[in-house]
């Protein structure tokens, strides 16, 4: 198993629950606009060690999700920002640049000094 990246979230904006419908998750740096960071989980700003591919795995907390597509700007924009959407719908095709995109299940709640993993 190699990890590709690790962080942890400091902070839940609160209303990162309007999104859960829509079956998403947005990760920001904690240098995240005022307006945004209520929406996103805060998290420390890490570099991402190797490219991110589909078949990888995203830990969330306890929780594994296999990853089903890679935006072309995800490695950039999690290394640079920590602004990436996770996107829980297994599509096959990722439609947006700055988006993972992760098996289609229900996503388990996550907390404050969450662990986020991914890695092959």
């Amino acid at each position: 198993m190699q990890t590709k990246f690790e962080t942890q979230i400091n902070n839940i904006g609160p209303s990162v629950t309007d999104f859960l419908g829509e079956k998403m998750l947005i990760l920001f740096g904690e240098n995240a606009p005022a307006e945004l960071a209520e929406y996103c989980l805060l998290i420390d700003v890490n570099a991402v060690e190797d490219d991110i591919k589909v078949g990888d795995t995203l830990q969330l907390g306890n929780n594994e999700y296999r990853i089903t597509a890679v935006g072309d700007a995800v490695k950039k924009n999690l290394s640079s920002l920590g602004h990436i959407t996770l996107k829980f719908d297994g599509s096959k095709i990722p439609e947006l640049p700055g988006t993972l995109y992760l098996e289609e299940t229900e996503i388990k709640e996550v907390k404050i000094g969450d662990k986020i993993q991914i890695f092959s």
